[in-house]
């Protein structure tokens, strides 16, 4: 019985919050706040930019307030006059990954950001918050813009074509993922927009993204680079491209990440989207996604079908890794004394905030690894890189091995949510 309730309010829509009027506060294009987030393993500041007006709003005009309380960070936004909240968005970083990083204890280091939102009729308030240790958020940064300031940009976006892939209707009810290309020379074109459409399909193939193609747009931005492939700094192999991305992130050999994001936010201009994907022509294995930010993937290794869907699920969906016996860069990413934010782990602090619902009266809670749970949504110690203390739903999933193509349950059902808060 549990069940069947359960699957009745899947089906309930997402946004139980009051409404937010689009028309009333906010034109037809985007504002992006450029900033840098610097500082080590316990401190964070925040460098303002630059601010750009930007030509195209692909998000929701009716869900504008996050819903979720996902992310390492997040922005607000309120309306100076009256104060009131008119746009919120979680996001994680790559600065906050590093803070958690033997370096972090050693340097300093900036990252490059971006707060990204309607462009407002009138003056504004951005605030940008930071996850503590405790969970809660913690204002760094604040500060009042106004929209007729003639300081904020207004360029022309660079003039990158641009080819569809998936057109299922207008950019503010759909889900808009753009691709990028990275390490592709401009005789490389062509394969780039071929590789882009195979891993579109690959995402396709998985659900719940096959059940929901319908409220998808895909677009391919063509941006060359005058070498093809990739940095991989442990073969001191280093290669001039668009993006500069690299292997070797926090020293990780299959880590594929980029912190140019400046060129990033400036190439996905051209067209409207929601979250932008990074494409790297290479053969090697690898890849690196962030909820709200960017997701990387190498277009050509065996198991690009996998690490593809599954660095999508970091970016947007903010599913957490599940895996916890391979290495990793990270010292006490976790708080075992408070809940983690991600949708698909848990330390039990706070379950009933979780999939608890979802997990059968017969079945213990922690929930053994043996082989007649296999199929079994449950609570299973190990995830979020570490053997104790964080549970995870399920014995495999995407988020956790290449062992299998498909999400659990509970990952689907936490990707679905995020595609009607995009598509309603």
């Amino acid at each position: 019985m549990k069940l069947k309730i359960l699957s009745i309010l899947l089906f309930i829509p997402v946004c139980t919050f009051a409404q937010i009027d689009f028309e009333k506060y906010f034109e037809n294009k985007s504002m992006r706040v450029d900033f840098l987030l610097g500082g080590n393993n316990k401190e964070v500041t925040v460098y303002p930019q630059q601010i750009k007006q930007e030509p195209y709003w692909a998000g929701s005009k009716k869900n504008l307030s996050d819903q979720f309380n996902y992310g390492s960070y997040r922005f607000r936004v309120f309306d100076l006059n009256s104060d009131s909240l008119i746009f919120s968005k979680g996001f994680s970083t790559l600065f906050q990954e590093w803070q958690t990083t033997a370096e972090a204890k050693e340097i300093n280091k900036t990252f490059y950001q971006a707060a990204i939102f309607p462009f407002p009729k009138k003056e504004i308030r951005l605030e940008i918050e930071a996850r503590q240790w405790e969970g809660n958020f913690k204002t760094i940064y604040q500060t009042e813009i106004d929209p007729k300031d003639y300081f904020i940009l207004n360029e022309t976006t660079t003039q990158h074509k641009s080819i569809e892939i998936i057109k299922n209707g207008n950019p503010e009810n759909k889900v808009d993922l753009v691709f990028l290309a990275e390490g592709y020379t401009s005789f490389e074109l062509y394969k780039f927009v071929e590789d882009a459409k195979r891993v579109t399909q690959y995402l396709f193939e998985a659900e719940p993204f096959k059940s929901e193609k319908e409220n998808f747009n895909v677009t391919a931005v063509l941006t060359p680079s005058i070498e093809s492939g990739t940095d991989i700094p442990g073969e001191n192999i280093y290669k001039n491209t668009h993006f500069n991305s690299s292997f070797y992130t926090f020293d990780i050999a299959r880590y594929l990440t980029t912190s140019d994001m400046k060129t990033i936010y400036d190439a996905a201009a051209v067209v409207p989207y929601d979250h932008i994907y990074v494409l790297v022509n290479t053969e090697r294995y690898g890849g690196g996604g962030f909820y709200n930010f960017v997701s990387v993937c190498t277009a050509d290794n065996k198991l690009t079908d996998k690490v593809f869907v599954h660095e999508f699920g970091h970016g947007f969906a903010g599913l957490g890794d599940e895996y916890y016996n391979s290495s990793v860069a990270y010292e006490d990413f976790y708080n075992l004394k408070t809940e983690p934010w991600e949708p698909n782990l848990t330390t039990l602090v706070n379950f009933d905030s979780k999939w608890k619902e979802m997990v059968a009266d017969s079945v213990s809670i922690p929930t053994p690894r043996q082989g007649k749970y296999k199929n079994t949504v449950g609570v299973y110690e190990g995830g979020g890189y570490t053997s104790k203390g964080i549970y995870s739903p399920f014995i495999d999933c995407r988020m956790k091995s290449n062992n299998t193509s498909k999400f659990c349950p509970v990952c689907e059902e936490a990707i679905r949510k995020v595609i009607r808060f995009y598509s309603e």
